[in-house]
């Protein structure tokens, strides 16, 4: 039998249900996270020096909280937050318990790709939505958001790939998924082989991840068509 075999009779449920509990922190989160990031990252862009309706205060105290949860790691969160995940879903461990940090972790990081997403829609996009009287959700919603989504998307992909990462780190206090199962088994019982197949696993998502995300993007952007 090979050793291929040999593992996979002794740890394909095992692997399988950590690429599952994996997938589930993955998206979980990161679609709880773009809908709170898009919704802040619009008003930053909104409310910026230059932006539809400027209000410098606004701006600076979001732009201050922002840049203050994109400062703080992931580890230190995930421990920090270990009365409110509690509070919230009435575990800090599994799956349930990683994914409140995860969102708050990676709202931040969210909304400032979303500002910088839509600072580079081009200005004559946002004029000929404004010169038809349009108000400003309207504009939002008809010139900025469209004219900004292959952006986005392209966005998409490195935030599903950095909480890819967050998921690992996580499995450092028994959330689950893949990064438990390296810990677990390749770290602390010196099992080489499934610290590899791991590895494998989560180096083939991020290809996946990139690969869907990059072809979407070019299939959305309207300059490449």
């Amino acid at each position: 039998m090979s050793s291929l075999s040999l593992l996979m009779d002794q740890f394909g449920a095992l692997l399988g249900q950590g690429l599952a509990d994996t997938l589930v922190m993955l998206f979980a989160s990161t679609a709880v996270a773009y809908v709170l990031g898009i919704l802040l990252g619009v008003v930053l862009c909104v409310t910026a020096p230059r932006g539809l309706r400027p209000m410098r205060t606004l701006n600076a105290v979001l732009g201050w909280v922002v840049n203050i949860g994109r400062s703080i790691p992931f580890i230190i969160l995930l421990v920090t937050m270990f009365p409110v995940t509690r509070a919230l879903v009435g575990t800090t461990t599994g799956v349930r318990g990683v994914i409140p940090p995860l969102v708050l972790s990676t709202t931040p990081f969210v909304a400032r790709m979303v500002e910088q997403s839509l600072a580079e829609v081009p200005r004559d996009a946002i004029e000929a939505a404004e010169a038809c009287g349009a108000s400003i959700p309207r504009i939002v919603v008809s010139a900025l958001l469209p004219e900004a989504l292959p952006s986005m998307v392209r966005g998409v992909s490195i935030t599903l790939i950095a909480v890819l990462g967050y998921t690992a780190i996580a499995g450092a206090v028994g959330a689950g998924g893949l990064g438990d199962i390296a810990i677990r088994y390749g770290y602390y019982r010196y099992q080489d082989e499934v610290m590899i197949a791991t590895l494998v696993l989560i180096i083939i998502l991020v290809q996946v991840i990139q690969s869907v995300f990059s072809w979407l993007s070019t299939k959305l952007d309207k300059r490449l068509r």
